[in-house]
């Protein structure tokens, strides 16, 4: 090693110890006489001082330095008098009298800011993304990764599951996201695919015997990104055999209560065990199948009081089958009539066909300040009043539409009502359980029914004879573990019978030759003893981004894409040759699709 201890490892306890420290030069602050330095490492950061009466070569070398020069340092320790001790760094005690100094490499002057936490341009960012990663912040971030994955290795170990890697290069089949496709080259004409999630193989290795499997998987999915997406991305992937629905969510829920106490012990649980809803319960409540539960102003259904309005919008809504909903905000009634406006016109961005506010400045009698109360009765505007427990100063926002309708553009305001009243805490995790969601869900581009999860979920078993009579009312052995709005992982109870998956196919469409083509190494296996058994698949990306409080998972990735999925590094996507294209037998044709 070109050092004997860490730029984060001297204490007072080592003065007068000779050490070797390398790094890089943080900051170099020259004095006349004396130069001081801060050598930073992966590990913190020491002084380095530079005294040209102790070595005349050392402070030579020293006055050439720059910011981000690789710096080999052997010197002395000593501790810093009580005046000059910084008790900002944990080597804040001590310094180091510079005896020899090598530059192991100059810098070009950085980019980025490495030794300040400022905002810069992500793409400015993401193209010096090995400067980036010089930050504390950065390191920290992967620090901490590391760290949850290494408990969570060691946790399921403890608990006898072994962990086996499956392909990468595997086979293309239609359900879930688009595929990331890989010619081959000695098959002409046929591809493989990237694993959107390891589902097949993992299932396969349950009818293996091997019971307990978990890998921390690399999975690639084509399509548009966002802040909470790649594509390509981390989960940890977990397989169980002989279990129900209770025993994956025990084991899970275990897994993050004990990581986050260990790990992130300054983070707080808001419930344990975590709160389980339906689907349903889930969409009604908050207007999410991955709600945030860290604040309340529940979504309020105001249709039983509503029926007999003669206020056209409520009536005409409700006649079509559609719901009437509102949420409260708590002393909104104070914000400015043009907030009201934006409110109006973020809901008609989200879909709805309007928004209806209504500010509580009277309870008793009843006093509502809004659009629409001279087309309500008194007794409509009590009514919505009492049911949705609204006191003067409070605000009122209220939709009127289909119930998808009512659910997203509610349960959207509800978010950007909570962060405006800072009701969302980073240090505090709400975790929840979202059980009993529908099996299948109508695809009008495609005319039939999909998978809202995946094919190969079980159905509940009361609700399996209507798969054929009435799809859309069979619910799933699935489950989802959200936080703080985010899903974390998603997972269920898998089929694991021919003629039960079978059926399952024909509900969505596939015919017997479809399904045999894409997933006859799957039936063949159920007929060979494969036991009943389910999964989980959590997010790593996602948990890492939550316990480090950033705002996308690009932030806890050491090289992840833009927006566009391009990297901008590398410049990747790229053009490659045409002699590989010749090798791979194909020809491009650029042509927008738009023009043919």
């Amino acid at each position: 090693m070109l050092k004997t201890h860490t730029c984060g490892e001297l204490r007072p306890t080592d003065d007068g110890r000779q050490v070797t420290l390398a790094g890089w030069v943080d900051r170099r602050r020259d004095h006349g006489n004396l130069i001081f330095v801060d050598l930073r490492d992966r590990w913190g950061i020491t002084q380095v001082v530079f005294d040209p009466s102790a070595s005349p070569e050392a402070h030579e070398a020293a006055s050439q330095l720059r910011n981000e020069y690789v710096l080999q340092v052997r010197g002395t320790v000593r501790c810093r008098p009580e005046e000059m001790v910084n008790p900002t760094l944990d080597t804040g005690g001590v310094e180091v009298l510079a005896i020899e100094a090598q530059i192991l490499n100059p810098a070009k002057t950085p980019v980025l800011y490495i030794n300040r936490d400022v905002e810069e341009d992500e793409s400015l960012r993401l193209r010096y993304r090995y400067l980036d990663l010089r930050k504390p912040r950065m390191q920290r971030n992967l620090i901490l990764r590391h760290e949850v994955v290494r408990f969570i290795r060691n946790y399921l170990h403890d608990r006898d599951f072994i962990e086996i890697e499956t392909p990468i290069l595997i086979k293309s089949t239609p359900e879930g996201a688009r595929d990331y496709i890989v010619p081959s080259r000695v098959h002409p004409g046929r591809f493989y695919a990237l694993p959107q999630s390891p589902q097949q193989l993992k299932q396969l290795l349950m009818v293996s015997g091997l019971e307990r499997y978990f890998q921390i998987a690399r999975c690639f999915r084509d399509e548009d990104q966002r802040a909470d997406r790649q594509p390509e991305f981390t989960q940890l992937d977990l397989e169980m055999s002989f279990v129900d629905r209770q025993d994956v969510i025990q084991l899970t829920e275990g897994l993050f209560t004990e990581l986050i106490q260990t790990v992130t012990p300054e983070k707080r649980l808001l419930q344990t065990p975590f709160p389980r809803f339906t689907h349903a319960e889930a969409m009604a409540l908050y207007g999410s199948d991955k709600p945030d539960i860290r604040f309340g102003m529940l979504l309020t259904d105001l249709s039983p009081d509503l029926t007999d309005s003669e206020f056209r919008v409520f009536a005409g809504t409700l006649s079509s089958g559609g719901q009437v909903k509102g949420i409260r905000v708590p002393g909104g009634g104070s914000w400015p009539r043009s907030q009201f406006d934006e409110l109006v016109t973020t809901a008609q961005e989200l879909g709805a066909k309007g928004l209806i506010w209504m500010v509580v400045e009277g309870t008793s009698p009843i006093a509502l300040r809004s659009p629409v109360n001279k087309f309500l009765s008194e007794a409509e505007q009590q009514a919505i009043v009492e049911r949705m427990q609204a006191e003067p100063g409070d605000l009122l926002l209220i939709i009127a539409d289909a119930p998808a309708v009512v659910a997203e553009v509610l349960g959207q305001l509800r978010l950007q009502m909570g962060r405006r009243l800072n009701l969302l805490d980073d240090d505090v995790l709400g975790f929840a359980w979202i059980v009993d969601f529908p099996l299948l869900e109508w695809d009008e581009e495609e005319g039939r029914y999909s998978a809202v999860h995946h094919p190969f979920t079980a159905a509940l078993d009361e609700d399996l004879p209507y798969l054929e009579s009435d799809p859309a009312r069979v619910r799933a052995k699935a489950y989802d573990v959200v936080a703080n709005g985010y899903e974390i992982g998603g997972g269920s109870i898998r089929i694991h019978r021919r003629d039960e998956q079978q059926r399952m196919f024909r509900a969505i469409g596939l015919t017997p030759e479809e399904a045999e083509a894409q997933f006859g190494h799957l039936l063949q296996a159920f007929e060979f003893g494969a036991p009943p058994h389910g999964g989980i698949a959590p997010g790593i990306d996602r948990l890492v981004m939550l316990l480090a409080n950033e705002p996308n998972i690009r932030e806890v990735m050491a090289f992840p894409k833009t927006q566009n999925a391009v990297d901008l590094m590398t410049q990747a996507p790229s053009p490659v040759s045409e002699k590989q294209l010749r090798e791979l037998h194909i020809k491009l044709d650029l042509e927008p699709q738009a023009t043919r």
